[in-house]
């Protein structure tokens, strides 16, 4: 509910609507709200839902328009109308505004308790709203401001014998005379409430209409006028649904409604948050048992007399909330889902349109509300008060921390994501650079006290390290914190030495990218010891460290040549494991060479790092490496295997967290550059996809897709275009768009052989030998394994004369060395 509207508002009468004579200045026309306040539809005891209003596209019109005109619409706004003591007769009309913006089913657990072993008393809610409407052309602006009523019951229990007394049994006349006041006042209220429906909406800004979905009897109604180039013929004003489905339109804001007499209309919202809200609801609402609401409302569609049970029973079956564990949840599980996901929905929003997210805003050079992005349509502001004072601060703030919870579960999701996308990119690069012409003779190198730590290649583990700190005497009488604090003095001593080697070594290379220290401190020290040593603080031999960054395998090399006849006496160890095509990666991915040399009886570390690997997370590679191993995120194949075992409430949940992520970036304005968006992108695609939002996975991966083969540093044949192909064809199988799924498939297999085509071109000399020389394969079983072995010895022969020219051609100085 918006703009101060109750919930009898919000469930307004069509046969009184049409019967009305309009006030409204925009032409009338067959089934539109004139404004009026009308009387419910069968609303009966018990009965509960969500009422929304928002923005959608008039077909006629394209959005967004140009700049300028009509971007402020009206947006999403929802409240939950519990309607829960209302008699069977009665018209909601007749009563006090019985508006909430927070559901009771938000309070805190000790209110919840209380409520259900206290009596209920009735508490009064008063709402102040402001709105304010711009025109397509022009700056008319209307501002009012209404303060409404709401009542919810509390203690109806211990009320119920005043009740009565008051409407059944003669009471004493101040009773009677605070009856007739409360009506005088039920009028006033009643009076002010129609004025206020007949302007809400006279100014609508062209090409946009507003709908009012109720969930409580499954309606929608077009609650605005027509534009000057509406098509009244196939305008859609008034449905009760039985159906409801994304639709594939590119914008990603359109949902396909199917009505009870089985009309078909496509409804494209403003803002991708609408129809996400509106879909999830209506799923939930579908879900439901039809209540007698439903049933009437049906009824005044189809006519009395019509056999209604096998509409309904068509129904459920289609909503994913009916389908698995969901289906057995009960009607008040039901409703208290319903009215969390609104209120958590309701509550992102609210920080949104409120410019709560600092920075957040691509395009704005504004703060605050004037930067709010996305949420700057929203302009519809609610405060509300409980008798004058502030509102229930616990259940904002169970609200709140729902948000917070809900939020850290979408950043480690996203966090997921955005690990297993680098190690993806780590992977790719490694792959390339083993196509450099030195890389099979950097393979054949053994390293120094470099067992590795892969235990499937004869490594070591962390506590069988090859190397350590000196062992002093005086350590033997001292605790691991005081060697700690020991060794990092030492370090500091050590590190002036270890800065004018790294100085030599850049300078005589030309790298530009070097870093040293800081030294570690005790702490950290211990805690690593205790991670990977066993407690053996004398293993840490990072304490004083440096790095350095070579553009490629022959820099390296050379590198490794200068060290050895600079200092070669001071080298304590020269890892190379993780660079070898027969080892595996450090966690994440990452992969690198370190040299442990000895500075003033001090250990230290220098760690080498190829470019092509650096630049993809520069200095934040060892937080990725840390998170990898933290979270043993190499497991996954797949990051969105993270998002199994949740339940659909929390999918849903999640799916306003990533909403919120890119309100400020709608998809269609996405491009290629923008790294941060793209990623939130991702990530909501694979809650599409366990969430049975197949159509918008589609829409989002086809986007994707399209700014990635722009993007001058990726391209169509990328491995990133091709693990969103991948995506791609499993939403449209999803869909059972077999033809189209096969098409991506080839693709996919057409990519993994111009991949696989340089090893069958390395290995069909040995295969051709083997077809053609079949007799005596058989003879010598060992001969395809010395072929093999031949031709590693002929690839390093190969590879070292390359070394040797390329080291004549650019690092003839290491002769003079």
């Amino acid at each position: 509910m918006m703009n101060g509207e109750s919930p009898q508002d919000a469930t307004a009468n069509y046969a009184d609507n049409r019967a009305s004579p309009s006030t409204n200045p925009v032409a009338p026309m067959r089934g539109v709200s004139d404004g009026k306040t009308a009387t419910a539809m069968s609303t009966h005891k018990g009965t509960t839902g969500t009422i929304f209003e928002a923005a959608f596209v008039d077909p006629a019109y394209t959005w967004p328009p140009a700049e300028g005109q009509g971007k402020n619409a009206i947006e999403l706004q929802a409240s939950t109308a519990l309607i829960k003591s209302v008699a069977p007769n009665d018209r909601l009309d007749e009563l006090d505004d019985d508006e909430v913006s927070l559901t009771p089913s938000m309070m805190s657990s000790d209110d919840e308790g209380a409520a259900a072993t206290s009596p209920r008393s009735r508490r009064n809610v008063q709402t102040t709203t402001t709105t304010t409407t711009k025109k397509r052309f022009g700056c008319c602006k209307s501002s009012n401001e209404q303060i409404i009523s709401a009542n919810s019951s509390n203690d109806l229990v211990s009320k119920s014998s005043s009740f009565g007394s008051r409407f059944n049994k003669k009471g004493s006349k101040a009773e009677r005379r605070a009856e007739r006041q409360r009506r005088i006042i039920a009028k006033k209220k009643k009076r002010r409430r129609e004025a206020r429906a007949r302007e809400r909406y006279r100014r609508v800004p062209e090409g946009i209409l507003i709908y009012r979905l109720d969930t409580s009897d499954r309606t929608i109604t077009l609650v605005s006028g027509p534009s000057s180039n509406t098509d009244m013929n196939t305008l859609m004003t008034k449905m009760v649904v039985i159906n409801a489905k994304p639709s594939s339109d590119i914008s990603r804001r359109g949902i396909i409604l199917t009505g009870v007499r089985g009309e078909i209309h496509t409804v494209v919202a403003c803002e991708q948050r609408t129809a996400i809200a509106w879909l999830e609801s209506m799923d939930m609402m579908l879900a439901s048992s039809p209540n007698d609401a439903t049933r009437a409302a049906m009824e005044n569609q189809l006519g009395e007399g019509v056999a209604m049970n096998r509409v309904l029973s068509q129904k459920s079956t289609r909503s994913n909330w009916a389908k698995g564990k969901e289906s057995k949840l009960s009607q008040t599980e039901r409703d208290q889902i319903e009215e969390r996901y609104v209120n958590l929905a309701a509550y992102s929003n609210n920080l949104i349109r409120a410019g709560a997210f600092p920075n957040s805003n691509a395009n704005s050079q504004g703060k605050g509300k004037a930067a709010g992005g996305g949420g700057g349509i929203y302009y519809t502001v609610t405060q509300i008060h409980d008798d004058g004072e502030e509102y229930d601060e616990e259940t904002l703030e169970s609200i709140a921390k729902r948000r917070a919870v809900i939020k850290d579960s979408w950043d480690f999701f996203r966090m997921v994501c955005s690990l297993l996308r680098d190690k993806r990119k780590y992977d790719e690069v490694f792959r390339k650079m083993q196509l450099d012409p030195v890389y099979s003779y950097l393979n054949s190198m053994t390293g120094l006290n470099d067992p590795g730590d892969d235990m499937a290649m004869g490594g070591n583990i962390g506590a069988d390290k090859p190397i350590t700190q000196m062992h002093l005497a005086e350590y033997d009488d001292m605790s691991n914190s005081q060697i700690a604090k020991d060794l990092v003095r030492r370090a500091e001593v050590a590190l002036p030495s270890l800065v004018e080697i790294c100085k030599a070594l850049a300078g005589s290379l030309g790298m530009e990218e070097v870093g040293v220290g800081p030294v570690k401190d005790a702490s950290s020290a211990l805690r690593k010891a205790e991670k990977k040593y066993e407690g053996d603080v004398l293993k840490v031999t990072d304490y004083c460290r440096a790095l350095l960054v070579v553009k490629d395998f022959p820099t390296l090399l050379a590198l490794l040549e200068l060290a050895r006849d600079s200092f070669g006496p001071l080298i304590r160890r020269v890892k190379l494991s993780t660079l070898k095509s027969d080892r595996n990666a450090k966690p994440g991915g990452y992969r690198d060479c370190i040299i442990n040399l000895e500075l003033k009886d001090h250990i230290c570390e220098i760690q080498i790092h190829m470019w092509p690997m650096w630049v993809i997370c520069g200095v934040d590679g060892f937080r990725h490496y840390r998170h990898c191993l933290e979270y043993s995120t190499d497991t996954f194949g797949d990051p969105y295997e993270a998002l199994a075992g949740l339940d659909r409430k929390t999918m849903a949940e999640l799916i306003v967290m990533a909403e919120e992520a890119v309100a400020d970036m709608p998809l269609e304005t996405l491009e290629w550059y923008h790294e941060k968006f793209i990623l939130d992108y991702f990530a909501e695609v694979g809650l599409f996809l366990h969430h049975g939002l197949h159509e918008w996975a589609e829409t989002t991966l086809r986007a994707l897709i399209k700014l990635r083969c722009q993007s001058p540093d990726i391209g169509p044949d990328h491995h990133e275009t091709i693990t969103l192909y991948k995506y791609l064809e499993q939403a449209l199988r999803a869909q059972k768009r077999i033809d189209e799924a096969d098409e991506v498939a080839a693709k996919i297999a057409e990519y993994k052989q111009l991949k696989t085509n340089e090893k069958v071109e390395a290995d069909k000399s040995t295969w051709d030998q083997w077809v053609t020389e079949p007799f005596e394969s058989i003879v010598d079983p060992n001969k395809k394994e010395r072929e093999e072995e031949e031709r590693i010895k002929k690839e390093v022969r190969a590879s070292k004369k390359a070394w040797r020219k390329i080291r004549e051609e650019r690092f003839r100085f290491l002769d003079a060395n």
